[in-house]
């Protein structure tokens, strides 16, 4: 790497950088505390491992500005793992996520992102949103006026402060005025410290103490292998929203390899595996972060504060987070998507809409993606297998039919392509120009062999002209209607 691109990359945008990074590590204290109790592990088992994520990504990783912590996504994972075999079996977990995913990033695994379509990501996009936005309801169910009141104020701040100034994030400004108004006048509100225990020490190197046997690995193998779909699949999907928010590109590759080597290194220091938040790095980039300089601030400062200033973290209200978060909701969902409901193609809109649904009702961002690319492929071999069109004309007082075949012949219109050939219909030749078509796989290459050797068994002569160099291949390799003996075994069938 160039200096200037270390220049550009690191300290091209220095105290936005700084600022958004400290708001960011604010907002991630709560929740790697709440993501630890889902997995059901100590509190500092999720702090640490954000903290030391967060740090190493920001040299690791391929996204500058992205922001890589412990995550609901992969904790929800673990709570099988760590309610049947422990927190060691967990960290042997996380290692082996880490490994995986470096040799997912060496394969380029990351290419299969480009099947992700639009609906799609604007689906997984949506959905996150209402996650988040669920997630802060508890904090807002059955509690006194006062939080309302708090939580109003705090988002009030954030929206109206950024008209008068810019100078500061406003989220910050948020966080600092909610609290100094708890701690002034006594309220009796929830805070962070009422979330959980803040570790008192730093994180030391260790190994988990489980026995390194096959059958330690064949235990956490499928834990592990699920991790890595679900932390890459989010982590990429980040990569591309924050591409887009900040108009510059990424790597992939990279990103990938720099998760894996993040999750080592959670790992060996008693932290859980994570991956990309999509709603911390909103948090980032619209507070100003655009370089690796934030994540950076993210780590250490979260670090320096849950370690060294907890008693004084423990005071912030949660209201002042939950604005935070409400605001990451907002910004994050894509209000344009509900008027293109009725304005884009129907598929794209229900491949947008079953995304959502799926990833809300089992919390899982994997299934629900894996529901919209199902449907998308579905979706389009349906549309592409309908375009095809046979014309048909007969010549020669009827002695020869001349089929002229115009699309895409695949698995989805292989069998349609069938249809278009009268078999029974018996005349002396039959021509096929494949001049406008295309054969895709072995399903389409069979289908034509149907077709020649049924046609041939009623005595036809077949001729096949203007088929394309690719499609000509796909027969050579697997066609069978050229091939000794073809003829005879149609025959004994």
């Amino acid at each position: 790497m160039s200096l200037q691109n270390i220049r550009a990359e690191w300290f091209s945008n220095i105290r936005g950088d700084v600022l958004a990074g400290i708001v960011v590590a604010l907002a991630l204290i709560p929740e790697a505390i709440a993501f630890s109790i889902i997995a059901g592990v100590d509190p500092k088992v999720g702090l640490y491992a954000s903290f030391c994520i967060a740090v190493v990504i920001a040299f690791a990783g391929g996204r500058p500005a992205m922001i890589s912590a412990a995550t609901a996504a992969m904790a929800l994972v673990m709570v099988n793992l760590v309610a049947e075999h422990g927190l060691q079996y967990l960290l042997v977990a996380t290692l082996l996520t880490g490994v995986l995913q470096i040799i997912a990033g060496f394969l380029r695994l990351d290419l299969l992102m480009r099947f992700v379509s639009t609906s799609v990501t604007t689906g997984f996009v949506n959905a996150l949103a209402i996650l988040i936005f669920l997630a802060q309801l508890p904090e807002l169910i059955n509690v006194s006026w006062v939080v309302y009141v708090m939580t109003a104020g705090g988002l009030a701040i954030i929206y109206l402060l950024p008209r008068f100034t810019r100078a500061v994030p406003s989220p910050l400004i948020a966080i600092l005025v909610l609290t100094f108004i708890a701690v002034g006048l006594g309220l009796d509100i929830r805070t962070v410290g009422d979330m959980g225990e803040l570790p008192d020490s730093l994180p030391v190197f260790l190994l988990p103490d489980v026995p390194f046997t096959l059958e330690t690995f064949l235990i956490v193998l499928p834990y592990s292998l699920t991790l890595m779909v679900v932390g890459l699949l989010e982590t990429l999907l980040t990569a591309s929203i924050v591409d887009e928010l900040t108009d510059t590109p990424s790597d992939k590759k990279r990103e990938s390899i720099g998760q894996g080597i993040a999750n080592i290194a959670a790992g060996s220091i008693g932290g859980m595996a994570g991956c990309a938040m999509i709603g911390q790095s909103v948090i980032n980039v619209k507070s100003g972060g655009r370089g690796r300089l934030s994540t950076l601030v993210a780590g250490v400062a979260l670090l320096i504060l849950v370690v060294f200033l907890g008693p004084w973290v423990g005071l912030i209200p949660m209201a002042a987070l939950v604005a935070v978060m409400i605001m990451v909701s907002i910004g994050t969902f894509r209000w344009s998507s509900l008027r293109d409901l009725t304005r884009h193609p129907r598929t794209s809109s229900i491949v947008m809409v079953s995304t959502v649904i799926v990833t809300v009702a089992t919390g899982d961002l994997a299934k629900g993606v894996l529901t919209g690319v199902l449907l998308s492929g579905i979706f389009f071999a349906h549309k592409v297998g309908r375009m095809l069109h046979v014309e048909v004309k007969t010549v020669d007082e009827g002695r020869t039919r001349h089929y002229r075949v115009e699309g895409q012949v695949f698995f989805a219109s292989a069998e349609a392509f069938k249809k278009q050939f009268d078999i029974k219909d018996v005349v002396e030749s039959v021509r096929i120009d494949l001049s406008r078509a295309r054969f895709w796989d072995i399903t389409a290459i069979g289908a034509l062999d149907s077709v020649i050797l049924k046609l041939r068994r009623e005595g036809t002569e077949v001729e096949v002209v203007g088929m394309d160099e690719a499609s000509s291949t796909l027969v050579e390799r697997f066609g069978t209607h050229d091939k000794p003996g073809a003829f005879e075994r149609m025959m004994s069938d």
